[in-house]
């Protein structure tokens, strides 16, 4: 993940009450590719439960790291979202899940970036938000009843989104190649024409402005040099298979000729 600006960005989670909440926050952060926790005192818990919760998550596991206090888990840190649902007017600056990614990625550029969440019973204590640049509320209704795991993947997934998805690594197709040329277009298009009309499609239309519209649907299409050869190939074999059926139409009308000339010579 060393290319990605969310190599830079820790998770901390303050006292911990559940280890059903710590696994639940494990899974977000490897689904959205963030891989540093801290957590500071937290629970009791055994890590193969937490593993049970986040498949496939072994390699965050044992990366956590527990800490004793706040500012131990932020000590690297250059800049510090808290996440609150207190609504009342204070004095950080506000956020919500979406513009937090843009102050945190802008800041992850120089430095570690954290986002910080509390307890299950009564969120970030003050000395928590006094070390925090800003604090970030999620929009909900007056219900408000999100989870600590619930709140750490919206924030993660704004991230994530922002990062331009730069962790997932996803394969090219397998058959996947290169840009076709302007020569290969043109013999698609000659080749497309060409069947169109052995087919008698200009019959009714106007070849000029169909030809016009087949290339605007081919161009918005953007097709590897593959696909380009498949269309093109489709094209060649309609005029294949009218020049087959057309000789066997001639092979049995000459068949068909000759045995109506056998048939006249058994009469005479």
């Amino acid at each position: 993940m060393a290319d990605s600006l969310l190599a830079a960005v820790t998770v901390v989670l303050y006292e911990s009450q559940d280890p059903i909440n710590i696994g639940a926050v494990v899974r977000a952060m490897k689904n959205m590719g963030v891989s540093d926790l801290r957590l500071i005192r937290p629970c009791a818990y055994d890590p193969n439960r937490i593993e049970q919760v986040a498949h496939d998550t072994r390699d965050l596991v044992e990366r956590i790291r527990h800490v004793d206090t706040i500012d131990e888990a932020l000590a690297d840190c250059t800049y510090v979202v808290g996440f609150s649902g207190r609504r009342q007017a204070a004095r950080w600056p506000r956020h919500t899940p979406r513009s937090a990614a843009v102050d945190l990625l802008e800041h992850a550029q120089a430095g570690r970036v954290a986002i910080m969440f509390g307890r299950e019973d009564h969120g970030l204590p003050n000395e928590a938000l006094d070390r925090s640049h800003a604090i970030c509320t999620i929009p909900t209704t007056e219900h408000f009843s999100l989870n600590v795991a619930q709140a750490c993947l919206l924030g993660l997934y704004e991230l994530h989104l922002l990062a331009g998805d730069a962790t997932k690594k996803i394969p090219a197709p397998r058959h996947a190649k290169g840009t076709p040329t302007k020569e290969e277009y043109e013999r698609t298009f000659d080749d497309m024409r060409n069947a169109l009309e052995a087919i008698a499609y200009f019959k009714t239309r106007n070849e000029e402005l169909m030809m016009r519209t087949f290339r605007s649907l081919v161009f918005r299409a953007n097709p590897d040099q593959r696909e380009l050869l498949i269309l093109r190939t489709a094209s060649i074999e309609v005029l294949r298979t009218i020049e087959r059926e057309s000789r066997r139409a001639v092979q049995r009308a000459l068949a068909d000729a000759g045995r109506q000339g056998a048939e006249v010579e058994q009469d005479a």
